[in-house]
């Protein structure tokens, strides 16, 4: 069983205390946002230092991170609604049962906080830590920019993600609407290159697509054999929750690289979005051999999406609840 994650005071030894900081008023997202408002203090190597402990315990916590910007940003954009607690608030939606990864965010706000109280936004915190999971993934880096404040709003009934059941028309538009082209699109769901789903989101690929009682007639039969011996077509509460690796390559799931797109292309994806969104010559598809460059390209802008900056928001003193 893996340790948890240090006390907030051991990491707080890490790092210089009772430094002044000041709290700046921006009106816009910057690289190097918080650079001398903590003192010497670095806030984005405080932050990659708890995701990194984090993930040598658990390297799962690459795609977790990943699914946890996503979710965050794609409803009331990036403003840290996801990690407000209430009985009807955004964690309690559906789709984000299962997202993981608030105690990563929590542990480094509490960090931050202890040395440099009231500077730092949980919405930050967010899309840095997911920049960092990508690092540890083996994947390329990008600068992440700053500034965003966080909201204070959280309410399930405000959570649209899109369906991986959508067509691609449909998937196209649900992006479109947050300022995501087609392109952004195709990358940000190359995250899928690490991670799992569950059988529930690929039965009807196997046993029943589109209602024709047949599976998926592009989908490899070698995949369709593998996926279900995983996923019967019997299905029960047990085995709905089974879980399927989104890259089937065994010797890649938990590295951010090209695998996951090269097995589309072999007829080799899971998911059926991403699979007909790279497939569609209306809208063409990116360089796949581009996509580490280009990947964290489209993580910046989707952490630019419909942030609070400047006096709107608030900086939370914790990202669980809005401030008194």
């Amino acid at each position: 069983m893996a340790a948890s994650l240090p006390p907030v005071a051991l990491l707080t030894a890490l790092v210089a205390i009772g430094l002044a900081c000041a709290i700046a008023d921006a009106s816009s997202l910057q690289v190097g946002f918080y650079k001398g408002k903590c003192g010497s203090l670095n806030v984005e190597s405080i932050i990659r230092g708890v995701v990194t402990f984090k993930y040598y315990q658990d390297p799962t916590i690459v795609p977790a991170l990943l699914r946890l910007q996503f979710h965050d940003c794609f409803v009331n954009g990036c403003d840290a609604s996801l990690l407000l607690d209430g009985s009807a608030s955004e964690k309690t939606a559906f789709p984000n049962l299962s997202v993981r990864g608030y105690d990563v965010i929590d542990q480094a706000k509490a960090v931050l906080e202890s040395v440099c109280p009231g500077v730092v936004s949980c919405a930050d915190i967010i899309v840095a830590a997911a920049r960092d999971a990508v690092v540890l993934g083996r994947g390329a880096r990008y600068e992440v920019e700053t500034g965003r404040r966080d909201g204070k709003v959280s309410l399930a009934s405000n959570v649209d993600l899109p369906s991986p059941f959508l067509t691609v028309s449909e998937t196209i538009s649900a992006f479109e609407k947050k300022g995501l082209s087609p392109t952004d699109m195709v990358y940000l769901l190359g995250a899928h290159t690490v991670g799992i789903t569950h059988c529930s989101l690929v039965r009807n690929r196997l046993y029943n697509f589109n209602g024709t009682g047949q599976p998926d007639p592009t989908m490899d039969p070698s995949l369709l054999a593998a996926l279900r011996t995983t996923c019967p077509q019997n299905a029960t509460t047990t085995t709905d929750n089974n879980p399927v690796f989104l890259d089937q390559n065994p010797s890649s799931t938990n590295v951010v690289d090209n695998s996951y797109y090269k097995q589309i292309l072999m007829k080799r994806g899971v998911l059926r979005s991403i699979r007909r969104s790279l497939s569609t010559p209306r809208r063409g598809r990116p360089s796949l051999t581009s996509q580490g460059g280009s990947f964290g390209a489209a993580m910046v802008k989707l952490g630019a999406v419909e942030v609070l900056t400047g006096s709107q928001g608030e900086i939370r003193r914790s990202c669980r609840k809005v401030n008194a």
